[in-house]
């Protein structure tokens, strides 16, 4: 009787070369009992010829064989397809030509003769790592699905100047400080400079510095000690952590506590950092992007920014322009957003009327790109057949373009003021969700609005 395929086993298409006879009626065999299929190949020329006509879970190679090495097997493979995995058989004494083979990115290596049961083993690891491969595939599909074409939308020249410093930045391991105002798409920019780097397959972690409480920021980013502070019942891994070998975005530093301020200037010095509660430093490799809405040359002068901070940070600026200066792309970017927020069909090319598109265009945009989505996914709710027209648009819009045409041009504080107090209405008073939507923390909502109160005071 048949001994039984491994319930637990995951099927491979194996490829198998040597040019022992006797290996060869074993592994033909002995691999299908094991719930593979394989393929046998006397030599490494069979084996390179095999691999052109068929992709493979798995090349199980011996190192010396005629006509083509164990070696160059592996170096086709890996060029007619990056995700087969090899694994090399070697009887000699030395693994030093094993060692080799890892180099050229073989799995594992087994040493002859070796038992069927480590091939089984080795096998099920190979079997496994693939699954995992495929699962994070699949993962990170749906991950870009949920978030959408992260991915800068803009022809006009703005934009393609900060693409070509995205550019010329990415390859360095320099700190970047981003500059924009609310809403333009900083993160968006932070994540270039990530990807187009050498550290784009490593963690891109972000945080908001003005979403957190003072008390709380020290430990989100350098973590802390089990009973370093009440509340404290476990060790906490900070973000520094969590981004080693990536990149750590600091959106808003403009709203870091100055307490903070000294303790990220002697990382950023350093490379090290310390948990709360924890007398020994830890190594960290990460690069720091920065980004806000604030003039922090202006904050150094009023005394709530450190000066030789804001100077560590801004090895390289990329200033990011507001909407209302990039009005030929409103139109790119509305499709572009329109297509994030369908659900299903394709839009057609026609996908704004005349007179929508001239409301988009005519708009001063006091929340950028992030107020233009909102008002898409509006009109994406409420349209119910192609072209939006301008009875698509929320109703405040259209008062708010006409009370923009109605009396001149506006200043960026009342624009800025007006987006507010419409976001607070939209949210029926939640200024918690105005803030979020806005982009900024409660306390600078607060600020704001208690501002313009005393403006309206002293009047």
């Amino acid at each position: 009787m048949k001994p039984k395929v491994d319930a637990k086993s995951h099927n491979l298409k194996v490829l198998f070369a040597d040019d022992k006879e006797s290996l060869q009626e074993l592994m033909k065999n002995e691999l299908p009992r094991m719930g593979h299929e394989v393929t046998v190949c006397p030599d490494g020329l069979t084996a390179a010829a095999a691999l052109e006509r068929n992709t493979y879970d798995c090349v199980l190679v011996d190192l010396d064989m005629p006509g083509l090495n164990g070696i160059e097997v592996i170096t086709r493979a890996k060029e007619l397809s990056p995700d087969t995995e090899a694994v090399v058989l070697t009887g000699k004494s030395t693994t030093d030509s094993a060692i080799a083979a890892l180099r050229q990115g073989a799995f594992d290596y087994l040493t002859k003769p070796c038992k069927l049961m480590d091939l089984r083993s080795l096998l099920q690891r190979v079997a496994e790592k693939r699954e995992l491969t495929k699962k994070c595939a699949a993962l990170t599909h749906r991950l870009k699905h949920v978030e959408g074409d992260r991915s800068l939308v803009g022809r006009g020249m703005p934009m393609q100047q900060v693409r070509d410093l995205i550019a010329k930045v990415a390859p360095s391991n320099s700190t970047v400080l981003i500059l924009g105002e609310t809403g333009s798409g900083k993160e968006l920019v932070a994540r270039g400079v990530h990807e187009q780097s050498p550290r784009a397959d490593k963690p891109f972690v972000a945080i908001n510095c003005g979403a957190l409480p003072e008390s709380l920021i020290e430990s989100e980013l350098f973590g802390h000690r089990k009973g370093a502070f009440t509340g404290a019942d476990e060790h906490r891994v900070g973000l520094f952590e969590v981004a080693h070998g990536g990149t750590l975005f600091l959106d808003e530093i403009g709203e870091l506590p100055k307490s903070m301020q000294a303790k990220l200037l002697r990382v950023l010095e350093s490379g090290d950092i310390r948990r709360v509660g924890d007398n020994d430093g830890i190594k960290v490799d990460v690069r720091v992007v920065c980004a806000t809405h604030r003039d922090l040359e202006q904050m150094v002068e009023e005394g709530d920014f450190r000066e030789d901070l804001m100077y560590r940070i801004n090895t390289f600026e990329i200033h990011l322009p507001p909407l209302r200066d990039r009005i030929s792309d409103i139109a790119v970017l509305a499709k572009h957003l329109y297509r994030r927020f369908l659900t299903n069909g394709k839009p057609n090319d026609e996908l704004f009327s005349p007179d929508a598109l001239e409301a988009l265009q005519s708009h001063s945009w006091p929340g950028n790109v992030r107020e233009l989505a909102n008002v898409i996914e509006h009109a994406t709710i409420v349209c119910d057949e192609l072209p939006i027209t301008s009875e698509h648009l929320p109703r405040r819009f259209g008062s708010r373009t006409a009370k923009a045409k109605s009396f001149g041009p506006m200043s960026l504080r009342d624009l800025e003021m007006q987006a507010i107090h419409e976001s607070v209405e939209r949210h029926d008073g939640n200024k918690t969700a105005a803030a979020e939507e806005l982009g900024i923390s409660l306390k600078t909502l607060y600020n704001k609005l208690n501002a313009a109160s005393s403006l309206e005071r002293s009047a």
